[in-house]
């Protein structure tokens, strides 16, 4: 029981804590609890797909197959983070004035609803086809009764919820003119360590250079084995051994990601000025 409750509660912590930062950075959105729910349906449909062709999955590239879909799914969340960040940069000062009447903005809105829907889905596709895959192993292994799974992953479900929904409760208890710039910058690092994250897989598998298997070792400090270390490691990317490539996509992602928020942020706020001076 104490191994389920320990591996689904870290992976729904890991989940969690991305679905918390993605509820505060559209909070104020009309209409967003229909995309939110049909993200976190998708996800859990797609990661029982995963986890039922985990095998065929495995053997397919030459049996790296696991670690390029994670790789291509993590590079598709940071195009959808990618996208968020353009929108609320544009958008997010006149949804901090008011949250109605946002006229075109309503439309941009809901088109940014739906790479957040695919974000939660993405996030829950990954980490609930783990949850699988571990259990199976776990109740495999260690011979384990369908009750005691069973009671350990209600209760690592219901203490990651409670974790991430304390989160998501301290976010929005933020000021609102400052929740916009808050969530912008954890979107960045999300999208960041997403990115480090899918390199670090594709150069564990020879697939791109690693430019340095082992920059820096701070394991005996936080290992990424750790609760502590993998819910860093899923809000900001840390990992304790990153490779060069890794550090490198991060830092690449981090910059872009800035730069083109505060690209999409000038003709906002040229246009507020315009008709002022007409």
């Amino acid at each position: 029981m104490l191994a389920s409750f320990i591996i689904v509660f870290r992976e729904v912590l890991e989940a969690g804590l991305i679905v918390g930062i993605v509820l505060a950075a559209t909070a104020g959105i009309a209409r967003r609890a229909r995309y939110l729910w049909a993200g976190v349906l998708a996800g859990l449909a797609g990661a029982c797909v995963v986890a039922g062709f985990v095998d065929v999955l495995s053997s397919a590239f030459a049996g790296n197959g696991q670690d390029v879909f994670d790789a291509a799914i993590l590079c598709f969340a940071v195009l959808m983070l990618g996208w968020h960040s353009v929108w609320m940069a544009r958008h997010g000062r006149e949804m901090s004035r008011q949250m109605r009447d946002m006229g075109k903005a309503v439309v941009a809105g809901e088109t940014t609803l739906l790479a957040m829907a695919v974000v939660i889905a993405i996030a829950i596709l990954r980490e609930g086809s783990e949850v699988v895959l571990f259990l199976y192993g776990i109740a495999t292994a260690a011979a384990l009764t369908a009750g005691a799974v069973i009671a350990g992953t209600a209760c690592g479900i219901a203490a990651g919820a409670v974790v991430s929904w304390a989160l998501y409760r301290g976010l929005l208890a933020i000021p609102v003119k400052r929740l916009f710039s808050v969530t912008a910058w954890l979107i960045a690092l999300l999208a960041a360590g997403m990115a480090g994250q899918a390199a670090a897989l594709l150069a564990n598998d020879d697939l791109i250079p690693a430019f340095g298997y082992q920059l820096w070792d701070t394991s005996w400090l936080l290992s990424t084995v750790s609760i502590p270390g993998r819910a860093l490691q899923a809000l900001v990317g840390y990992s304790d051994r990153p490779m060069g490539v890794q550090l490198a996509a991060w830092l690449a992602t981090l910059v872009l990601l800035i730069a083109l928020s505060k690209w999409a942020g000038r003709p906002q706020t040229m246009s507020k000025q315009e008709p002022s001076n007409a």
